[in-house]
């Protein structure tokens, strides 16, 4: 879920500086005298090559979400608990597996195959039959909701040339930032059940392995050589089979460090007015953990399953920006400002033990209000 608190505490820190510069410049002196703010001398501020900006920062369009919810019960994945092969690939039906052995199967056999149960063998026809059990009507993914994040930003500005005549300013500017971003949630689905029966033939005069022995369940390898099956099946089917309820919980969790470098143009068409455009080039570090567990409860009777999975990543990002600030100088050293700035870094995505998260940052905008000090 996202955490919103952190908006609270940014929102508490901006009064407190903002509040702190006013009564620095509105306080007393050793007499008692009421200190009052001088009218800005725009020469005075002019000569300055410095200036800091410290700003509280609103992230919107910043889209994320968990990918491939549900899909480990999606058809072409068994229902049942996941059972794996010696090699570490996982079954491909609840009782079984029949996958492509190391020649890819060119030749219409694939000794990589492996099986639970006696009955699931009909020696009449040379055949094997594996069942998996699917589910229809899972969900999309979980989306992140609309509600915009809350961080800080801090940037300084180096002044490189002036053309007073103009009133334009140019100099670099390097900032950084910091914004954490959360989504997730439960969900509760309700989902209809098909099985489907998949059968291979073998070579006829042949006996599967185990098969009267009852040594089973029999696994294959990938390497081989082995006992073959006909690849692919010979045959499939598919009924129903009930209905089931799917619970879901998925978190995501992730701090986003940013960092701006590029120049940056100043105009000023009056003494306390500074319009402030600048651009170049962004990057992200993202620091992200998500955890995510997913039961699925048979109604009617039946086995449940749950499997879950997390994780932590740190993920790269580049791009640009471009922003655009409009400041109020309240004295020739200190102003107040606020600003809006388009940024793109790309996309974030990542599998966390089984469910991917994608974080749209490619189309976001900030909203920056803060304070700036001139030196």
């Amino acid at each position: 879920m996202k955490k919103t608190p952190i908006c609270w505490k940014i929102s508490a820190t901006g009064a407190l500086i903002l509040a702190t510069v006013v009564s620095a410049e509105q306080g007393r002196n050793e007499s008692g005298q009421k200190i009052v703010i001088q009218p800005p001398d725009q020469q005075s501020f002019l000569d300055s090559t410095n200036r800091v900006t410290v700003s509280l920062r609103m992230g919107f369009n910043i889209k994320g979400g968990f990918r491939g919810t549900g899909s480990t019960f999606a058809p072409g994945a068994p229902l049942s608990s996941p059972q794996y092969t010696s090699r570490g690939d996982r079954y491909n039906y609840d009782d079984g597996y029949v996958l492509p052995d190391k020649t890819r199967s060119k030749d219409g056999y694939t000794w990589y195959w492996g099986y639970d149960n006696a009955n699931q063998v009909d020696a009449a026809n040379n055949t094997i039959a594996f069942q998996k059990t699917s589910a229809t009507g899972l969900p999309k993914g979980g989306e992140g909701d609309d509600t915009p994040n809350y961080g800080v930003d801090v940037a300084y500005d180096y002044l490189l040339h002036k053309d007073d005549d103009h009133h334009l300013y140019y100099g670099v500017e390097v900032g950084a930032n910091w914004m954490p971003i959360s989504f997730g949630g439960d969900g509760r689905y309700n989902l209809s059940l098909s099985q489907t029966t998949d059968t291979y033939g073998y070579t006829p005069g042949t006996t599967p392995p185990g098969y009267l022995s009852g040594n089973l369940p029999y696994q294959g390898s990938y390497q081989g050589p082995g006992f073959v099956l006909n690849y692919p099946r010979v045959g499939s089917s598919t009924v129903p089979a009930g209905s089931a309820t799917l619970l879901v919980q998925q978190d995501f969790d992730s701090d986003l460090w940013g960092f701006r470098l590029g120049p940056y143009v100043d105009y000023m068409p009056t003494t306390n007015l500074d319009l402030h455009v600048s651009g170049g080039f962004a990057m992200g570090i993202l620091t992200a953990n998500a955890s995510w567990k997913e039961t699925l409860i048979p109604n009617g009777g039946g086995v449940t399953t749950s499997l879950s999975g997390s994780g932590n990543d740190v993920g790269w990002l580049g791009g640009f920006y471009v922003g655009v600030d409009a400041e109020y100088r309240i004295n020739n050293r200190w102003s107040a400002l606020a600003g809006v700035q388009f940024q793109d870094i790309g996309d974030y995505n990542h599998n966390f033990g089984g469910r991917t998260v994608e974080l749209d940052l490619d189309q976001s905008v900030f909203v920056n209000v803060g304070i700036s000090y001139s030196f």
